[in-house]
């Protein structure tokens, strides 16, 4: 039987992951966001839902090698959100959900324009993702007032899911032509938690997009030793016990955080 090739010679099975594994992942998400407030949806976003798809898709695709290459500039990118997320809460006290989601996408452009200049070892990428956070984390105004509940419109959980995708297939599909790098740094683009940060803000103001990009800031610490953990566990441990291990450090990281309080996250 002949092999059913897709986008650039991929297997059409490949493909179909791609378009269902992160859009699942963010529909969970969202709806545990819509159950437990922007906070907690924030923090959710700190979880690698697009960048750790790519990741093991450049590992199954490109290789080891090349996806711990990517995880130098994933946690790069990521270092870029954190600095964006500053922006477009600093922004959005001042002006509406457009001016900031501008601002804070343009400040993501521009950082990422001057980090690809630079080609740091593993843990210095760590160590500027955690300083980027940090810094970030503290700068970032504090809300006030009480969340309240309000009902999504019925395209939220679609766009969002479709959007997902969509970053998943172009990053995958082009990595060959941009390089581990490159690859890296584009991943960690906010998509999750710009959405949920543009919802809260139309829907509530200010106040809900600070608590949503506060909760995110704090979750990506997670997102950081993920890909450290790829980095280091790539190329030694083999894919599955590497991405095994990232998870549970994720996950066990982030829940640590989550058990702090919601007062981190207002």
């Amino acid at each position: 039987m002949r092999r059913v090739s897709g986008v650039g010679g991929m297997p059409a099975g490949v493909i179909v992951l791609k378009l269902v594994v992160t859009p699942l992942l963010i529909a969970v998400a969202t709806l545990v966001a819509r159950r437990w407030g922007h906070g907690v949806g924030g923090w959710l976003s700190g979880f690698p839902l697009t960048s750790a798809p790519v990741s093991v898709f450049l590992a199954l695709e490109q290789g080891p090698d090349f996806a711990a290459g990517a995880a130098v500039g994933t946690l790069l990118g990521l270092a870029a959100m954190g600095i964006c997320c500053l922006v477009y809460g600093l922004v959005a006290r001042h002006a509406g959900w457009m001016a900031s989601t501008v601002a804070g996408l343009g400040t993501f452009v521009i950082c990422l324009a001057a980090l690809s200049r630079f080609t740091p070892s593993l843990l210095v990428a760590f160590l500027v993702v955690c300083a980027a956070l940090a810094v970030a984390a503290l700068a970032l105004p504090r809300s006030s007032g009480k969340p309240t509940a309000v009902v999504a419109p019925w395209w939220d959980l679609l766009a969002r899911m479709v959007v997902a995708a969509a970053v998943v297939l172009t990053l995958t599909t082009c990595a060959t032509y941009l390089g581990p790098t490159l690859s890296g740094l584009f991943s960690p683009i906010p998509v999750f938690l710009f959405l949920l940060a543009i919802f809260a803000q139309r829907a509530e103001g200010a106040e809900a997009s600070i608590r949503v990009l506060r909760g995110g800031i704090m979750g990506s610490f997670a997102f950081a030793v993920f890909f450290l953990i790829v980095g280091i566990g790539l190329g030694r441990l083999g894919i599955g016990v590497t991405y095994a291990l990232a998870s549970v450090g994720a996950i066990g990281l982030n829940g640590a955080v989550l058990s702090v309080g919601r007062g981190l996250f207002r």
